[in-house]
């Protein structure tokens, strides 16, 4: 132990010397190399300590920069809180990734100017008035001085950015729109734009007073519905309730008006946990379930007191349209499951009634849909039926791939129909409606042009379901030619002749809700009002796809079906 001790006593002595001055004053060469080495040493770790300053002063320059960003995107988030541009990448969406590009831009702004032009227009002469006269410089209130065409306008405002005109329009719902008025209203009109235009603004903005007007009109609007059947009048007295149908219809109720309140009537109860509206609208759906044809295929006359069909035609265009449409989209309203399957089973067997009227002309091949009445068909078609390419497109998804591509390929034959209504014209517009005579492609029948949406609604589907630019350039081609027809300096006009290009005196206020809406987004990226969280109602308002559990299923129904009586009634007319 001692050995141990001295040795490691002697070891330390050692090494203690290497720290002594003197041993490096005797040894000069050693003394240079200590000193080099400090030197090295200092200006390494300095250098080092140089590049940690600047690499943190980078990180930090970047951190800020990162931050900013986050701020930037969640300001725009707040600035476009629900108007539909969706910040995340969804998967199995049905929509093509499209990439937006200069020219699809400066398309969009001109058709953002051409709504400002007519909303501009409309609050110069119009404000607050159902729809702008543009040549007499004044308004009309066609639905009941409820404001429509400023209702109807708020959502395509919204989703075009401009924020001043929509804050304006808010503050004329909030402190001037009153529902309490002796009007007899149309309980379909009133629902597709007022209803819905108020739950499209609310879902959009999330401003409650467009929530509480929506409850306030919907409620006045419900007693339509107490029928002996539960299928709605077609009129009702907004401050009385009292409800009848129009004596042009012989007291019967119309298809498309019964079968088009499902959307918003659904919506407005999934957002105010009120089950009553839903209620309503869906035992109609049960109610024509009872009598449904084995082709889908309805007559537009529907009795109020018994829920069966009375003898009249069947049509894809006026008074039968949208009850198919909204088949469809009331299942991808529901987000497509169990609860809402009636809704996609019953619009397929529809589908297979509509094949049943494809016919095509001699010599193009161009594919119509026509009409039928008893076991009679008739060539013709309105142009309110070039929305079905649009559903066609749009419902082609849920077929296994097979049925999907014949389907799809079906709208696609439609679409090009429905464009060359337009092409065919000397002002390239569409007449209201065209026959197809033996030998013939296509003949204009009544001849005016009201801005009708339902073909650029189409190609606005089309294009976002297969990512084919040709639909954009049809679009833009229609949309040049309601330029030079329809623009006048005081907002835009129907013609009252496609061929002569004769102007009336009308801006529907279905142009600035449903045919700008749909060039707009046909030429904004598929992200805006994205085809997986929004469904459009008949009047182009997007609401929000909300999922449907089975604790919200639709009533039990008897799928036995019964006969349907039919009465010689032909009594009708287009509007």
């Amino acid at each position: 132990m001692a050995k141990k001790t001295s040795s490691s006593s002697h070891s330390g002595r050692g090494g203690w010397r290497y720290l002594h001055p003197m041993y490096y004053l005797k040894r000069p060469k050693r003394l240079a190399f200590v000193i080099f080495a400090f030197v090295a040493v200092t200006c390494i770790f300095w250098d080092r300590q140089t590049l940690s300053r600047d690499h943190e002063a980078k990180v930090s320059r970047l951190k800020e920069e990162l931050t900013s960003l986050q701020n930037e995107l969640e300001e725009l988030k707040g600035n476009l809180k629900g108007s539909g541009v969706d910040f995340k990448n969804k998967k199995g969406s049905k929509e093509k990734i499209v990439q937006d590009d200069p020219v699809s831009i400066e398309r969009r702004e001109q058709v953002k100017d051409a709504m400002l032009h007519a909303w501009t227009s409309y609050e110069k002469y119009a404000w607050g008035k159902d729809e702008l006269q543009p040549q007499t410089k004044d308004g009309v209130d066609n639905f009941g001085g409820l404001g429509a065409t400023l209702i109807d306008s708020l959502d395509t405002l919204f989703i075009m950015g401009l924020q001043e005109q929509f804050q304006r329009a808010r503050e004329w719902v909030a402190n001037s729109l009153d529902f309490d008025k002796d009007y007899e209203a149309s309980v379909f009109e009133t629902t597709i734009r007022v209803l819905g235009g108020l739950l499209s603004a609310y879902d959009l903005s999330g401003d409650n007073v467009f929530l509480e007007k929506a409850r306030d009109i919907a409620d006045r609007l419900l007693p339509a519905w107490n029928t002996p059947s539960g299928i709605p009048y077609n009129k009702i007295n907004l401050r009385t309730g009292n409800a009848h149908s129009s004596g042009w219809t012989g007291g019967n109720s119309i298809l498309a008006d019964s079968g088009t309140e499902q959307l918003e009537f659904i919506g407005l109860s999934q957002r105010t946990k009120d089950p009553k509206y839903q209620q309503k609208v869906e035992n109609v759906i049960k109610e024509l379930h009872k009598t449904f044809p084995d082709d889908g295929l309805l007559p537009i006359y529907i009795n109020p007191h018994t829920g069966k069909p009375s003898y009249s035609t069947i049509t894809f265009g006026a008074m039968g349209d949208s009850f198919y449409e909204y088949l469809l989209k009331a299942w991808i309203q529901g987000n497509k499951t169990e609860a809402v399957k009636l809704y996609r089973e019953m619009w397929e067997t529809s589908m297979k009634g509509l094949q049943s009227l494809i016919r095509r002309t001699k010599p193009s091949s161009f594919a119509y849909i026509c009409e039928k009445e008893g076991d009679s068909l008739t060539d013709k078609m309105d142009e309110l039926a070039c929305f079905a390419p649009g559903m066609l497109a749009l419902g082609s998804s849920g077929y296994g791939p097979t049925e999907a591509e014949k389907f799809l390929s079906l709208a696609e034959e439609l679409a090009w129909t429905c464009y060359n209504f337009y092409q065919s014209t000397p002002t390239k517009l569409a007449g209201e409606n065209y026959f197809f005579y033996s030998g013939q492609d296509m003949s204009v029948g009544t001849s005016w042009n009201i801005l009708r949406p339902e073909t650029v609604e189409s190609l606005f589907y089309l294009w976002r379901l297969t990512g084919n630019k040709t639909y954009q350039e049809w679009g833009w081609n229609i949309f040049q030619a309601f330029e030079r027809n329809s623009r006048i300096e005081t907002g835009y006009v129907g013609l009252k002749d496609v061929n002569s290009g004769a102007k009336d005196n009308m801006m529907q206020s279905f142009f600035l809700a449903e045919t700008l809406k749909y060039l707009y987004l046909l030429f904004s990226p598929p992200s805006v009002i994205s085809l997986d969280e929004w469904v459009f109602n008949t009047e182009a308002h997007p609401l929000k796809i909300v999922t449907r559990g089975p604790d919200e299923e639709m009533p039990q129904v008897d799928k036995r079906k019964s006969a349907i009586r039919v009465r010689g009634r032909k009594v009708g007319r287009d509007y």
